[in-house]
């Protein structure tokens, strides 16, 4: 009996060791290939087959975009809607992006799109209350910058720009003047309408030389769009002026049945470059526009003959693995039972403004 309890102590410390150090030449290795993994050599030999570290490399900056829709508050009986739930202090472990992710970034600014005209609640959501913290503007992304933590495991202090959607002037530009002497990087994210946003904002970027070292103005870090189910932003003039940007590169992900980033049909030209997947392949899907959609397919081997297989780990969404579709939401819409057992809507926390 005692020896089988031992037996079965060193086979668990053993298992935990595998995993522990697979883990971490993972992780290692990452940290040595990221300027390949940014598009040092335009992914030459990295995007057909799809190499294992671009794989996590894409889900990783995947999971930063859909931060920006687990963090939005949709509700339009709170006085908050249109804004992050969550503070920039705790904004990745509220998103859930803190345990067993060895990517650690803390949140440096919040993104702010201003109209004061009606436009469709898929762009800004009002909220319906006479107390509304704004009647014109929505949360639309973030800044986030590597930890030093983050930084040992990316290989340079990464800099992330996630798009929501819609754009706002570049006043929080300011925050990325670059005066550590360190190897940076700028990462621009975003799914779908803020997929083309971040497009946008990549080109922006290097176009007025936001990118440049203050120190060092003839020096400038890369930056790189890792994008989602965009739709087409610019004609060929702006695919001219792209690609004139030696520092800029984007890497556009489209699933074959994905129709968005079809469109517009005509006079819109296609930037950087393509990676292809084809969801169908999977019986775990039934939708294909969906960011979680995407990083599954982006996860997943394509086999020759038809087959899918996950190569990278997630969470199957199927009705025999109980694990549910689109299961992230805020308990009980918000509502929080006071001391006197009335019920107040307390869905958002509240930060200290930016200085």
């Amino acid at each position: 009996m005692i020896a089988q309890v031992v037996h079965n102590i060193k086979h668990a410390i053993g298992l935990i060791l595998r995993r522990w150090k697979g883990k971490e030449k993972k992780m290692n290795s990452i940290a040595k290939k990221w300027k390949f993994l940014s598009a040092e050599n335009n992914w030459k030999h990295l995007l057909e087959p799809l190499d294992i570290d671009l794989r996590r490399y894409i889900i990783h900056y995947g999971e930063m975009a859909q931060a920006t829709y687990d963090a939005f508050d949709t509700e339009k009986m709170s006085k908050f809607a249109g804004s992050s739930r969550y503070l920039k202090k705790d904004f990745f472990s509220k998103v859930n992006l803190e345990k067993g992710n060895p990517f650690k970034y803390r949140v440096t600014k919040f993104l702010y799109a201003t109209s004061n005209i009606d436009v469709p609640d898929a762009f800004i959501i009002k909220s319906l209350s006479r107390e509304a913290w704004s009647k014109e503007s929505n949360w639309i992304g973030y800044v986030a910058v590597a930890t030093d933590e983050g930084k040992a495991v990316l290989g340079r202090r990464d800099i992330v720009i996630a798009w929501r959607g819609t754009v706002q002037t570049l006043e929080w530009i300011n925050d990325l003047e670059f005066i550590l002497n360190e190897e940076i990087s700028i990462t621009v994210t975003g799914h779908s309408l803020g997929a083309a946003f971040a497009t946008l904002n990549a080109v922006d970027i290097v176009a007025n030389r936001i990118n440049e070292l203050k120190d060092q103005p003839n020096k400038a870090c890369p930056e790189t769009a890792i994008v989602f189910a965009s739709p087409r932003v610019g004609d060929s003039n702006f695919k001219k002026v792209f690609s004139e940007h030696k520092d800029l590169q984007a890497l556009h992900i489209r699933s074959t049945p994905d129709l968005v980033p079809d469109y517009p049909f005509i006079g819109y030209s296609d930037v950087g470059n393509e990676l292809t997947i084809d969801n169908r392949k999977s019986h775990y899907l039934k939708t294909w526009h969906n960011l979680e959609g995407y990083l599954h397919g982006v996860a997943g081997k394509h086999g020759t003959l038809g087959g899918f297989r996950l190569e990278v780990h997630r969470d199957i969404v199927l009705e025999e693995y109980p694990v549910l579709a689109s299961w992230q939401c805020v308990q009980n819409k918000g509502m929080v039972q006071q001391a006197d057992g009335s019920w107040k809507m307390m869905d958002h926390e509240v930060d200290k403004p930016d200085s």
